[in-house]
């Protein structure tokens, strides 16, 4: 299997000048943390525009956090998908899934907090929004983030990722405008395996990047 990105700022670079060959206009670049805010920081520094984030979290079922029953997407227009099929398979009771909202919306608020301060939401209506991750492998945050954006007045919506599955890619089709991907392999097994270094992006870095994006371009970042 080919080893196709360096690190994750060397894919942003890539995909920043197939974005640009859009040539949408004010666009808003919006990253999936952590690992798709070095992706995307590339891509809002090569167009000038502001960077933004999408906080997706995973809602655990009872005994076992890890996996997943659904997401919610947090921000100006919360979302919240659940696999109804395996709820009902696994008997998971309303008092749960609504406890499981709850906490994983402060854990949201807490790191929105954390990597943002008291910046407001940005406005994404009426604008080209770019939405950024490192990769896909199975989508389902990525998933619960476009069916959040969608609920907004954004003019477009852009899914930019480095590389993902074919399969996956295909699910997306009906929820955004435009789409780019710059790496389909098979077999995919993982998005890190595309990668030469796949470090576990850190909060100061997410913070870092943040915080110099919002110094270029003036403008306020907030989970969209």
């Amino acid at each position: 299997m080919t080893v196709r990105f360096r690190d994750r700022c060397t894919a942003g670079r890539e995909l920043a000048h197939a974005v640009q060959r859009l040539q949408l206009e004010a666009p808003v670049i919006l990253a999936l943390p952590r690992g798709g805010v070095p992706v995307a920081y590339e891509i809002a520094w090569k167009l000038g525009a502001p960077l933004d984030l999408v906080l997706v979290r995973k809602l655990g079922v009872p005994g076992r956090p890890e996996f997943g029953m659904g997401a919610i997407a947090g921000g100006a227009n919360p979302r919240a998908y659940l696999d109804h099929d395996l709820i009902r398979s696994l008997g998971i009771s309303d008092d749960h899934i609504q406890q499981e909202i709850t906490r994983q919306t402060a854990e949201m608020e807490r790191r929105r907090l954390t990597y943002l301060g008291e910046r407001p939401p940005s406005d994404v209506s009426g604008k080209h929004v770019v939405l950024v991750d490192d990769g896909i492998a199975t989508g389902g945050t990525v998933r619960v983030a476009l069916d959040a954006l969608r609920t907004s007045t954004a003019a477009s919506i852009t899914l930019a990722v480095p590389v993902a599955p074919v399969e996956a890619l295909s699910t997306f089709e009906p929820l955004v405008d435009k789409m780019i991907c710059l790496s389909f392999p098979e077999p995919f097994v993982a998005v890190g395996n595309h990668y030469e270094r796949f470090d576990q992006t850190t909060d100061e870095e997410v913070i870092d990047l943040l915080a110099q994006a919002h110094l270029r371009t003036g403008t306020n970042h907030d989970a969209a």
